[in-house]
């Protein structure tokens, strides 16, 4: 029933629409103050590897502390694009309420990554909002772009299919 209101009432999509805002104003502004004053998050790799998140005596992450230690820091150029730009479009899809499901998720997707690499921050919080946004799927971008674009996509998606079915040769049964 909660899912329900979640995903098809309409002042549920006008309070979700003000979260969605709010939550991509946060990330907004987070990517752009990164793109215009530049941004190296080498630092932030190297210590989240010295001063990794620990439970007890044993590494929380060690998964997250390898990929880090073999992947994102010998390649922290790639990571200093995609952080800013990340944050950025995360941004501006909550707020225009353009692909906002996927915009949430990958909200989320950096949370996690930032909280795994020791920072706490307001990540929680943000992935507590970015949770209700995701698991309302359409609605919460209904008072936004979503609105014309899910059913473009859907549309698209669609004929695309029906293209398939009828260039495929009928095969002949004897």
């Amino acid at each position: 029933m909660f899912n329900k209101i979640l995903r098809e009432n309409n002042i549920v999509a006008g309070i979700l629409t003000i979260i969605r805002i709010y939550l991509g104003w946060h990330w907004l502004t987070a990517g752009w103050g990164k793109l215009m004053n530049g941004f190296d998050a080498s630092g932030f790799l190297a210590n989240a590897i010295a001063n990794p998140v620990t439970g007890g005596e044993e590494l929380a992450y060690p998964l997250y502390v390898k990929f880090i230690e073999t992947f994102a820091l010998p390649n922290a150029e790639i990571i200093n694009f995609l952080i800013p730009w990340g944050e950025f479009l995360v941004g501006l899809g909550l707020i225009l309420g353009c692909l906002t499901t996927y915009a949430a998720f990958f909200g989320m997707v950096m949370n996690f990554a930032f909280l795994m690499a020791g920072t706490i921050s307001s990540n929680p919080w943000d992935i507590l909002l970015a949770i209700f946004i995701a698991a309302a799927g359409f609605n919460a971008g209904k008072f936004g772009l979503d609105r014309f674009v899910i059913p473009a996509i859907s549309n698209k998606i669609q004929t695309a299919k029906n293209k398939d079915k009828i260039a495929r040769p009928l095969s002949k049964t004897t």
